[in-house]
């Protein structure tokens, strides 16, 4: 049965998308919770235009996380934590600490989930990786510095 996407589906497909997919998934899963509609001629219209308004809306979070890419990679984002004598962190800098210093320090909101890092536990520079949209990926130095 073919049927158009209303959300996007990480095992089917995006919204907006025109899939084939077994009738009693259609009839007893997807229709029943709205995440799909049946592929008539007037819905296939309007799943082109679900198409459009999603590479819209795609293409403007791309270029806000290029925009932010461009201003993050050259600062050095410095992150205070309690340390030994030995330059050993008293626990580790975490992906919501370096998200909290970013909107500190640039007045830039990251979500602590778009942030890579494994836990940082020795003092000195370090790089992390953003990914705020699938397309851009970027890196972020830290500096974490005694407290």
């Amino acid at each position: 049965m073919k049927v158009i996407l209303r959300s996007d589906l990480a095992e089917l497909g995006k919204r907006g998308d025109i899939v084939d997919v077994a009738d009693g998934h259609a009839r007893n899963y997807l229709l029943p919770k709205g995440l799909a509609i049946t592929a008539s001629d007037g819905a296939i219209e309007q799943a082109a235009k679900m198409r459009r308004s999603r590479d819209q809306r795609d293409a403007q979070a791309r270029d806000a996380a290029r925009t932010i890419a461009s201003t993050l990679v050259p600062k050095t984002i410095t992150v205070t934590a309690k340390a030994g004598p030995e330059g050993k962190l008293f626990g580790s800098v975490t992906a919501t600490d370096i998200a909290a210093a970013v909107l500190e320090q640039t007045g830039i909101e990251i979500d602590r989930r778009d942030i890579e890092a494994d836990g940082i536990k020795t003092l000195g520079q370090h790089q992390v990786t953003a990914s705020l949209h699938h397309d851009v990926s970027f890196p972020i130095s830290i500096e974490v510095q005694a407290a």
